[in-house]
């Protein structure tokens, strides 16, 4: 599995494509803005089609190349459900757009659930639900390749801003703590925005949320 970090849009969101040429098949974490530009040739490249997109919370930032995204390869769309009215009705985050910004609706296909697991490129995958930076913000978490995708939860250093409608500060500082510090320490977070790094790095040294 090859993975690449795609780094797009307006404010330079993280999305991530997960590429199996063996099977042919490829998934993308997060689609921001103008992020097929950058997926479609990795996906020649790589030989593979894109079955999946896989969306960790609603902002405008990680969904505003959604659209194009399942016009362009008409993926199967996971996403959580407590985010619905982001996805479907996105026109409700007009005041935290920059000028000029417009947004296209995504429906997805599938509501994932906390806890629940599935296949995808051969590998499971665990859904994990860290609200608090948003409502419906969730962790893609893959044991077999030691990786989590945590959204705008958790940062290299920071976590994800809480004065957003639906943020709290205690839900996000319990979210990390039960679900992304539960996981191995070895795990690689690959956060929306900046580098990856760690849980056993946050656990140790996260200024904001302790181990």
């Amino acid at each position: 599995m090859n993975l690449h970090v795609l780094p797009a849009g307006p404010i330079q969101t993280n999305a991530y494509l997960l590429a199996d040429p063996a099977r042919g098949e490829a998934v993308l974490v997060d689609a921001p803005g103008d992020v097929w530009a950058e997926v479609a040739p990795l996906l020649a490249r790589e030989r593979c089609r894109l079955t999946e997109l896989w969306l960790t919370h609603g902002h405008w930032d990680h969904t505003q190349g959604a659209a194009e995204v399942v016009r362009q390869a008409r993926p199967r769309v996971r996403a959580h459900a407590d985010d619905r009215v982001l996805y479907e009705t996105p026109e409700v985050m007009s005041a935290f757009l920059m000028p000029g910004l417009k947004l296209e609706p995504v429906h997805p296909d599938t509501w994932v659930r906390p806890g629940e697991t599935f296949q995808a490129l051969g590998v499971t995958v665990e859904v994990r639900h860290v609200p608090g930076h948003c409502p419906g913000n969730v962790l893609f978490y893959l044991p077999a390749a030691r990786a989590a995708f945590v959204g705008d939860a958790l940062f290299a250093g920071s976590v994800g801003r809480t004065d957003f409608p639906g943020g709290s500060l205690p839900v996000l500082e319990d979210s990390i703590r039960r679900q992304i510090y539960t996981l191995p320490d070895e795990t690689i977070v690959y956060p929306g925005h900046g580098p990856d790094t760690t849980v056993g790095i946050e656990k140790e040294s996260n200024p904001y949320v302790s181990g």
